[in-house]
């Protein structure tokens, strides 16, 4: 098996999706290769772009799928595949519906909780033992539509609050690949970005 870890952050392609709450996992995987100077490429063998290098003197690969976010899997398997990377050492950055905004919460594996980037990757792998980091965006407000409300971009009392999170959630991803899925688990989950 390769030494690699793959991150893979889900959103959606194209600059109408750009900054959507369901863009978060593209969000925080952009910090990732701006912040360690990696230089994405679309890749000839993989639905997606693909940054790779060393973070922290660690071998990684980042990935943003170029399908729709419903079709995530089909990168993941692809990139998996290709470079015989171990589930244990993949990671998928979401947004996540159920936490509120600012919170964040890694788990080593479980449910796709509906979310359907997590549900293609699951369906696409044939597993679900992959460590995922779920980004909170809230609940829609007034009976707003889910679709509506996860394709819509961030409020502006969320704006300020997001260059902190984006950042905080990058720390968690560099925690996870020092330290581990559990330790990395007692130090960020549950916590609100300004905390």
């Amino acid at each position: 098996m390769s030494e690699f870890r793959l991150i893979v952050g889900l959103g959606n392609p194209g600059k109408d999706y750009q900054h959507t709450r369901h863009n978060l996992g593209f969000l925080v995987a952009e910090h990732l290769a701006k912040r360690y100077k990696l230089k994405w490429t679309r890749s000839l063998t993989v639905r997606g772009l693909v940054a790779h290098g060393v973070i922290e003197q660690n071998k990684i690969y980042l990935l943003l799928p170029s399908t729709y976010m419903n079709h995530s899997g089909i990168a993941v398997r692809q990139m998996a595949g290709r470079k015989k990377i171990a589930l244990e050492n993949i990671l998928v950055i979401c947004d996540d519906l159920n936490l509120e905004f600012g919170q964040m919460r890694l788990k080593p594996k479980g449910s796709d909780g509906g979310h359907h980037g997590l549900h293609s990757i699951v369906e696409h792998i044939k597993s679900n033992e992959f460590t995922r980091l779920r980004l909170g965006i809230g609940q829609p407000a007034d009976r707003e539509e889910v679709v509506n409300f996860v394709l819509s971009p961030f409020s502006q009392a969320e704006k300020k609050n997001l260059v902190d999170f984006v950042a905080r959630a990058a720390d968690c991803v560099v925690a996870w690949i020092l330290t581990g899925t559990e330790k990395t688990m007692g130090q960020f989950n549950k916590r609100k970005v300004n905390e």
